[in-house]
């Protein structure tokens, strides 16, 4: 019997839901559950197939165990490796050198020092940074948030430098982006499941959370194709299993805005009844496809980029 696992926190919609539609499919020698950890002990295999990570981003406990799943012959969507090492900053450098429209954007380090760090720490960054150059790189008005968050927290829409340093002191020891806003005619968000698998959803970012589905663009099927293929190319560099884009319209051109999301939001309260079908099912039928093909070994997905890195 090959074990499906999905390992969640808070969330109960999308995870009751995806170990139902596994087992409704009635799959010889296929099985779907909420994973179960009792002891972690090196080296031993987890017992589970497949298991889809919903929240190891926010407790580090799971997201080493799972690198212990993964090297005992556990598929874990997503590749727990990569996600350790990804963040949204390198995203954006990365999407440069392979020709996707990105927003201008400057990484800074945190206006507080790290803990345990002093002055003598800092030889290398130039005090004060070339902040005119940045902002004039960047522009205003521009978005501040974290360079590896996820979510809405912590973010600001600024309208100038002066605004810049006042939001800037809050932040801490958050290491924060600025980027260029981009007035967008058209936003859409998009699930990419499978690395082939594409959902294109209309979406507002301006409206309440529980009304950002509720949108009514309607992109042209020359569109419709164009994003896709964007979305594909994102994840197949990036090397995610389970991930979304989230696309502004410039001037007809599409600009990838946000596109490290490997735990999207899929509750069914905000995605509404359509797409969460959507993600539900096809999220079902890719595990049950990699759990059929995994006999062992690595089954993690790498993406283009570690690949041609690593030469294979």
């Amino acid at each position: 019997m090959k074990k499906i696992g999905i390992l969640f926190g808070k969330e109960r919609s999308f995870p009751e839901a995806f170990v139902q539609r596994v087992n409704s499919k009635g799959i010889d020698g296929i099985v779907a559950e909420p994973v179960r950890i009792d002891k972690a002990l090196q080296g031993q295999p987890s017992g589970y197939a497949v298991i889809i990570d919903r929240i190891s981003q926010d407790v580090p406990f799971y997201r080493t165990w799972l690198k212990n799943a993964a090297v005992t012959g556990t598929a874990v969507i997503n590749n727990p490796f990569w996600w350790s090492a990804d963040d949204k900053y390198f995203n954006n450098c990365l999407m440069t050198q392979i020709g996707v429209p990105v927003p201008k954007t400057a990484i800074l380090p945190s206006h507080d020092r790290p803990d345990d760090t002093s002055d003598e720490s800092f030889s290398n960054l130039a005090y004060p940074l070339d902040w005119e150059g940045i902002f004039r790189e960047v522009g205003f008005p521009a978005y501040m948030k974290p360079f590896a968050g996820g979510g809405w927290k912590n973010v600001y829409k600024l309208h100038d430098k002066e605004e810049f340093f006042e939001k800037h002191r809050e932040t801490g020891q958050l290491v924060m982006l600025l980027q260029e806003e981009i007035v967008f005619e058209e936003y859409y968000r998009c699930y990419c499941i499978g690395g082939k698998h594409v959902r294109i959803m209309p979406y507002e970012p301006r409206n309440p959370h529980h009304l950002r589905y509720v949108a009514d663009f309607a992109p042209t099927a020359e569109k419709l194709q164009e994003m896709t293929d964007i979305v594909l190319k994102i994840n197949r560099y990036l090397g995610y299993d389970f991930n979304t884009v989230e696309l502004a319209l410039r001037n007809g051109v599409p600009y990838a805005i946000d596109f490290c999301n490997p735990a999207p939001d899929a509750d069914i309260k905000s995605v509404g009844a359509e797409n969460f079908e959507w993600v539900v099912e096809t999220a079902a039928s890719y595990a049950i496809e990699k759990a059929l093909a995994n006999n062992g070994g690595d089954n993690l997905t790498w993406g283009e980029y570690v690949k041609r890195s690593a030469g294979k």
